[in-house]
């Protein structure tokens, strides 16, 4: 229960203090953190865990970001501190005004740098999001170089008797030199790992030294030329892991991974219990001032400077950081040992106060990891800050991560703009057209990346399968690949396997086959049921239902209606019509009671009475048909004269009646011809 609310760094000191004043309650003398274990044997494996563990997506996505925080922040918080410190030691009496200009600025490039230590303590219990985790500890990592560069420059300085314009600028050039090659150490040692890796296929028991091995030396060489020990050691984890875990066996590679987070966690808490004991059992010089002024510009530089920074790293990204964001990155900027190690560095000839320093040092981390890391949780949680969602990659989200990668890259090609997915394009390039080749041993060079972030997929579900003790439970998707894997089998050295064989891509469509086809049952959550009610929704739809029912009726009455209904046609148009088609008209074989009419229509005497007004299909007169009307369709009849006196044209008779009209309609013109299996014609015919 006190874990949830106080932070396992803080426990950690708290157990430190009463260890060192236990130890001096005895009358012995406590241990105190000394600088070359600090920096020789504790940093160096959380350093190695953080570097050969980096996210390296977000990482790179966000480099641009996270380097204005490491270098501009940075240097804007040792300027910034160091001034306003040298104005308060001016201007607060003769305790200390003796204090000059450089050592001030020294102080302040000690305090000014985010500790990854701490920064790594506190986000990891907290599972803040992968956006702020990453630009908070990218910048701890990062802001070592500008640290070690100002720390040396101000040592450097203070020994002067006087510093000429010239030492500034190499000052300013030995910023390059230090992060660019501890950089260039760490890349030159992963490339020699990762060789070196391609040749232990018979010597699987020594794999996992080599990575502590290369790491090491790495960290050691740019330590002995003063360049950044803590950027080599990043590169080389960065640069080394791919090719490493292409060649090593599954069993070095848990033996890496296991033992990496043993060790950072050993040293961690090594770290803060001795910093705790280096409190109880060091010398110190409290000075209220110093010490309080040195604190409230801390907060107060670190706010100003993430707010600036952040207005303006907005204007060039697309995913803005927001104003919790802000608020997240400004109080995650904690301090840790490697203030302490530093200050406790610092030679009594030319800092004579430097216990002031260390008593100042301390009150700070003490503050920033307890006072901050206690209420960054709750803060979290009061602004509803997004968390961490831990998720398992899927064969789906990798093919569409590749093919957003692709489109990209396409995109900035047509334009005619060089980003940073152009140039991640040609390196991915060479690295597989070159640097797989020599770096990774046997076809593993040659595997398509689909094949194998699959193959890595699959070992680590039998994996569980087996830890779980359901090993009788193995699902079929699990192809033979797994099951070879698990057991490799050697390879003959002559074997010849072309770019990208038949059983490759039958491969590949196997695997998109087996997990593309799973996609519904992933996403069952999102489904209509789930999702927020439109209340305009429901209208919408009984709208379009009527417009749709509307156009549906349209059509089929347009099928009839072609024509619009005519009153009485003449007997000039009566001709007309049926000299068109006669045949429509012929009389019924077997309609033996109906008086049967001729007409010729070429001969202008046929008699005018006669008309097709009485022509109704059966069951259109209103009455129900006869038996013997059934199987006759149309028939004919004689028209009834009217009565004298009467216009046949403006007076309406019998056959006026809407139903007598819409079989007028459906008579002048039937419109398009139906389909086959619709039904029989109106006319039959041969009848």
């Amino acid at each position: 229960s006190v874990s949830s609310i106080v932070p396992e760094s803080c426990l950690l000191i708290v157990v430190g203090l009463l260890v060192g004043g236990l130890i001096k309650g005895v009358g012995e003398k406590p241990p105190v953190l000394k600088s070359d274990i600090f920096f020789l044997f504790l940093l160096p494996p959380i350093i190695l865990d953080a570097g050969y563990f980096l996210p390296l997506r977000p990482f790179t996505e966000n480099l641009g970001t996270i380097l204005i925080f490491a270098v501009v922040g940075t240097l804007w918080n040792a300027f910034f501190l160091g001034g306003l410190m040298y104005a308060v030691c001016q201007l607060s009496g003769p305790g200390l005004n003796h204090i000059g200009l450089l050592a001030n600025l020294l102080f302040g490039s000690i305090i000014s740098a985010v500790d990854p230590v701490a920064v790594l303590a506190v986000f990891e219990e907290i599972h803040i999001n992968e956006l702020l985790h990453i630009l908070v500890f990218g910048e701890s990592l990062l802001n070592d170089a500008v640290t070690v560069v100002l720390y040396h420059l101000f040592e450097e300085f203070a020994s002067f008797e006087q510093v000429t314009i010239l030492d500034i600028i190499l000052g300013f050039l030995s910023f390059f030199v230090v992060s660019l090659g501890g950089v260039l150490v760490g890349v030159i040692y992963g490339v020699i790992a990762a060789f070196t890796s391609r040749f232990t296929s018979h010597i699987r028991v020594i794999e996992p030294l080599f990575v502590f091995l290369y790491s090491y030396m790495a960290y050691l060489s740019a330590e002995l030329f003063h360049l950044s020990g803590i950027m080599a050691l990043i590169a080389a984890g960065v640069v080394m892991r791919p090719y490493v875990e292409a060649n090593i066996s599954h069993k070095s590679h848990t033996t890496i991974k296991y033992f990496l987070k043993m060790w950072s966690s050993v040293s961690e808490t090594l770290i803060f219990i001795f910093l705790g004991v280096s409190t109880v059992a060091g010398h110190h010089y409290w000075n209220w001032t110093f010490v309080i002024s040195t604190l409230f510009f801390c907060l107060i530089a670190r706010v100003l400077g993430v707010l600036v920074l952040t207005w303006f790293i907005n204007k060039f990204r697309i995913v803005k950081l927001t104003a919790k964001d802000q608020f997240i990155i400004a109080y995650g900027g904690l301090r840790g040992a490697i203030a302490f190690s530093l200050g406790y560095l610092l030679d009594y000839e030319h800092f004579s106060m430097r216990d002031m320093f260390l008593t100042a040092i301390i009150t700070v981390i003490f503050f920033t990891v307890f006072v901050q890391g206690m209420t960054i949780r709750p803060l979290v949680d009061l602004l509803a800050v997004k968390k961490k969602q831990e998720t398992k990659r899927s064969i789906n989200e990798e093919i569409h991560t590749q093919f957003l990668d692709h489109l990209l890259t396409g995109i900035e090609d047509i334009c005619g703009h060089y980003g940073h997915h152009h140039w991640k394009d040609k390196l991915n390039r060479f690295n597989k057209k070159y640097v797989k080749k020599c770096l990774i041993a046997g076809e593993r060079s040659k595997e398509p990346q689909l094949i194998a972030f699959y193959h890595k997929m699959e070992m680590k579900q039998a994996i569980e399968l087996v830890e779980s003790g359901g090993i009788g439970k193995i699902p079929s998707a699990v192809s033979t690949v797994s099951i070879q894997n698990i057991n490799p089998q050697t390879l003959p050295l002559e074997r010849v396997i072309p770019a990208l064989s038949k059983d490759k891509e039958e491969e590949i469509r196997k695997i998109l086959r087996t997990n593309l086809q799973k996609t519904r049952q992933r996403l069952r959550s999102y489904n209509r049921h789930t999702l927020v009610a439109d209340p305009y929704e429901e209208a919408w739809n009984q709208m379009l239902l009527r417009r749709q029912k509307a156009r549906q009726l349209e059509q089929k009455m347009n099928n009839y209606l072609t024509v619009p209904a005519h009153r009485v046609d003449s007997p000039t148009m009566s001709r007309a019509r049926i000299g068109s088609d006669p045949l429509a008209y012929e009389p019924k074989e077997d309609s033996e009671n109906l008086p049967i009419i001729t007409i010729d229509p070429a001969s202008p005497q046929s008699p005018e009475s006669v008309d097709l007004m009485s022509e109704e299909p059966k069951g259109c007169s209103g009455l129900p048909p006869s038996p013997e009307e059934d199987e006759e369709g149309l028939v004919m009849r004689v028209k009834e004269p009217s009565s004298p006196g009467t216009d046949d044209v403006f007076t309406p008779g019998a056959s006026d009646s809407p139903s007598s009209q819409r079989m007028l309609r459906c008579l002048s013109d039937p419109g398009p011809r139906p389909e086959p299996e619709e039904g029989e014609p109106f006319i039959p015919k041969g009848q």
